[in-house]
């Protein structure tokens, strides 16, 4: 499958726009001399990347130790089919970022990370409810990244083989779109009765 330069992006907010969207961030570092990858969920503060695990995580101490990590984020938008199978490819845009995490110890910056997660997977939920004891924070471990070493790439639109002469064959060319939506609520079994759906839940639901 071909892969084009002019996909690259290098500005700060094509970068922000991406991380936001996407809500897994898989992140690359070595440890004892062994290549490492793990997915987590992140939030974007201004330039800054945040992670959050427990104080236990092995991944957790290493980047909170300021070992060179590698960040990918990628968020996949459709296939697109072309007339050959050399052409195909794939609507999507994607995040890459380098350097060394640092452990966020600021108790103000941490809740605000802690707050960021929260809120990015379901707005307005920071509030709804209960917020993180201090026994809760102690346990955690926030690391930030600064976004200074990143770059995106983004596919869009329709096959590329169009104007070639491939475009005269009888095979079916064009993009599928890849659509993600949230179903119904599905209640914890020891919610208690009587509970509504928080307001959160509604927006989230009304904009499906």
């Amino acid at each position: 499958m071909r892969r084009a330069p002019e996909k690259g992006r290098y500005d700060d907010a094509t970068v922000e726009r991406i991380l936001d969207r996407g809500l897994v961030a898989h992140v690359a570092f070595v440890d004892r001399g062994e290549p490492v990858c793990v997915p987590f969920l992140h939030a974007r503060v201004e330039r800054r990347l945040y992670l959050h695990g427990s104080r236990a995580s092995r991944a957790m101490r290493i980047l909170a130790a300021g070992e060179p990590a590698c960040v990918s984020v990628t968020v996949v938008d459709g296939l697109v089919l072309a007339r050959s199978v050399f052409e195909h490819s794939a609507n999507y845009a994607s995040v890459v970022a380098f350097g060394r995490f640092e452990a966020v110890e600021a108790a103000e910056e941490k809740a605000a990370a802690l707050e960021a997660f929260t809120e990015k997977l379901l707005p307005g939920r920071w509030r709804e409810a209960r917020q993180p004891s201090a026994k809760e924070l102690k346990a955690t471990t926030v690391v930030a990244l600064p976004l200074d070493e990143a770059s995106a790439k983004v596919r869009t639109g329709p096959p590329s083989d169009d104007d070639t002469d491939d475009a005269l064959l009888d095979v079916w060319a064009g993009e599928i779109p890849l659509l993600t939506s949230f179903g119904e609520p599905v209640p914890s079994p020891g919610l208690r009765a009587g509970i509504p759906l928080p307001k959160s839940v509604e927006r989230l639901l009304g904009e499906r």
